[in-house]
């Protein structure tokens, strides 16, 4: 019986060998190694092995795993394979499109550039008439195909009328899945924030401002919709690269003042983002700034007083000194939005706590002092 076992084993390797798996079952061979050796040992103890060479190997389905096992294999796919594992029958279906597989998928690539906003933005949307009636969302599984195609994966699988017959199912309108999708295919336009906005526009440099974001899965870049300033019409810019994309710091309308609420801990050397319009028909952008020293303070930081000033110096050292933008100052105590119509209007004040943060804009660095 060991000796028949053996050769049992061995005839199963090398079968395995020569066979062409997918991508997926790459990933996968070691737990189903681990599975079937497994059940070679334990069927051996009631039931003749049988002879994984022969035809009865075809009629094995993964749906014979234990649950776990098929849960780790299932955790391992890519978007565009769990669509696919989707299409095989009602039972995989089910578990392919359960939020959590795709929620990880969600977090992986667009958990960055997603805020608060945008998943309000996506329940608006869900109940919107354009969602209901979108193709994306009708029962038949064209709709999936669809999208599917959209993504320039496995679109051949869909040509087939009977599988459509045989599997007329739908994704759940409300799934992290549907979301995950609307957002791959561009479909979903979702609310996040673009720096140097106008493809790095001179009036724009080390700014930050909201817009409406569409993805394009061809060019793995995004189309921006900017909201009208004043009379103009709405701002449109292609190609926005992953890096200049970012979830908005608070949850805010950009036509709003922002609170600030660190005023008083501020101190030369900190870094800072303050909102700032042409005028009060704009909305408000982010701009990058720092916190700098009173004209009567030497910047000794051992006798600095800066902080204890009821006024604040803010320094845009992006701009060349004697430049009017270069620098303006607030009052910490009793900060309201300040301007004309000639500068602009300032806003709220938030500290820049994050490194990262600080590193992005850093980056973001014209590569010439601005007049």
């Amino acid at each position: 019986m060991l000796l028949y076992l053996l050769i049992t084993c061995f005839s199963f390797f090398f079968f395995s060998k020569s066979l062409s798996l997918p991508q997926w079952a790459s990933k996968t061979k070691t737990l189903l190694s681990f599975y079937f050796s497994k059940n070679l040992f334990t069927n051996s103890l009631h039931l003749t092995t049988p002879d994984l060479a022969s035809p009865v190997l075809g009629q094995m389905s993964i749906l014979d795993l234990p649950d776990l096992p098929l849960d780790c294999i299932l955790e391992l796919l890519p978007p565009s394979e769990l669509c696919t594992m989707a299409r095989v029958c009602s039972s995989l279906r089910e578990r392919c499109v359960s939020d959590h597989l795709w929620e990880k998928h969600l977090k992986t690539k667009w958990g960055k550039i997603l805020g608060p906003s945008a998943h309000k933005e996506w329940q608006c949307y869900l109940s919107s008439p354009y969602h209901l009636d979108s193709p994306h969302h009708q029962t038949s599984h064209l709709g999936l195909a669809k999208i599917i195609s959209l993504m320039g994966s496995l679109s051949s699988i869909f040509r087939d009328d009977d599988h459509r017959r045989r599997y007329p199912s739908a994704i759940p309108l409300d799934s992290t899945m549907s979301f995950y999708l609307s957002l791959e295919t561009g479909r979903f336009w979702f609310p996040a924030q673009v720096y140097n906005r106008e493809n790095g526009h001179v009036g724009f440099m080390l700014s930050c401002y909201d817009a409406e974001l569409s993805y394009d899965s061809d060019t793995n870049t995004f189309q921006a919709r900017y909201p009208p300033h004043g009379k103009r019409a709405i701002a449109v810019e292609k190609d926005v690269t992953w890096e200049r994309i970012r979830a908005a710091p608070v949850d805010a309308s950009p036509h709003n003042l922002y609170v600030s609420d660190s005023l008083n801990e501020l101190k030369p050397g900190d870094h800072i983002e303050i909102q700032w319009r042409r005028n009060k028909e704009f909305p408000y952008g982010w701009w990058y700034s720092v916190v700098g020293h009173m004209e009567s303070c030497d910047g000794n930081l051992n006798h600095c007083q800066c902080h204890n000033s009821e006024m604040m110096v803010l320094e845009f050292n992006q701009y060349t000194v004697g430049s009017r933008w270069r620098k303006t100052m607030i009052n910490r105590r009793d900060h309201r939005e300040k301007g004309n119509e000639e500068d602009g209007f300032y806003g709220g004040i938030r500290k820049i706590n994050c490194k990262e943060d600080i590193e992005m804009w850093k980056r973001l660095w014209p590569s010439s002092i601005l007049e």
